[in-house]
C-alpha cells in the first residue's frame, strides 16, 4: 500500500482520499478513524467544561437521565441524550450495546459471552461492558465483519 501526503496552503481543502479495490472493514476503520479525528465533544467534569476528541473516547453511559463519555483518564458529563449520540457517532464505530451504553468500537478489545445470552464488551481501558441480548446479534455482526 501507498501512502502519500500533500502540503496545501487552504485549510478548507483539505482531504483524504482512499483508492482501494475492496472496502473492507479496515477501510471502514480508517475512514471512521480520520472523520472521528476533527471531531470535538463538549463536556463538564468538576464544574468546569472541557472540550475533548470525540477518537479518545471508550464509551457513553446514560445514568439518572444524565450522560457521560469516559476517556481513558475522565468521565464528561454531556448535555445530549444517548440516543442521539447512537445517531450521531455510529458512522464513527460507536454502537449501542444496552439501554444505557454506546461504546466505541474502536477502543473495543475482546467480547465474551456471559450469562443468559448476555455478552461482556471488554474494553482497552480494562472497563466491562454487559451487552444485552437484543443488542448482542448487532454487535457480534459489527465486530465479525459485517456493516456498521
Amino acid at each position: 500500500m501507498k501512502v502519500q501526503v500533500r502540503k496545501i496552503n487552504e485549510k478548507d481543502q483539505e482531504q483524504l482520499i482512499i483508492e482501494c479495490v475492496e472496502v473492507t472493514k479496515e477501510v471502514e476503520e480508517i475512514k471512521s478513524f480520520a472523520l472521528s479525528k476533527g471531531t470535538t465533544l463538549t463536556g463538564t467534569l468538576e464544574e468546569r467544561i472541557f472540550t475533548f476528541p470525540l477518537s479518545a473516547v471508550y464509551y457513553f453511559e446514560a445514568v439518572d437521565e444524565r450522560v457521560f463519555a469516559y476517556t481513558k483518564n475522565h468521565s464528561y458529563e454531556m448535555k445530549v441524550r444517548l440516543y442521539q449520540i447512537e445517531e450521531l457517532y455510529k458512522e464513527y464505530h460507536f454502537i449501542r450495546c444496552g439501554k444505557s451504553f454506546v461504546i466505541n468500537l474502536l477502543k473495543l478489545q475482546s467480547i465474551s459471552p456471559a450469562l443468559n445470552g448476555r455478552f461482556t464488551a471488554h474494553m482497552k481501558n480494562g472497563e466491562k461492558i454487559m451487552v444485552s441480548r437484543q443488542y448482542v446479534p448487532s454487535l457480534k455482526k459489527a465486530v465479525l465483519g459485517g456493516a456498521f
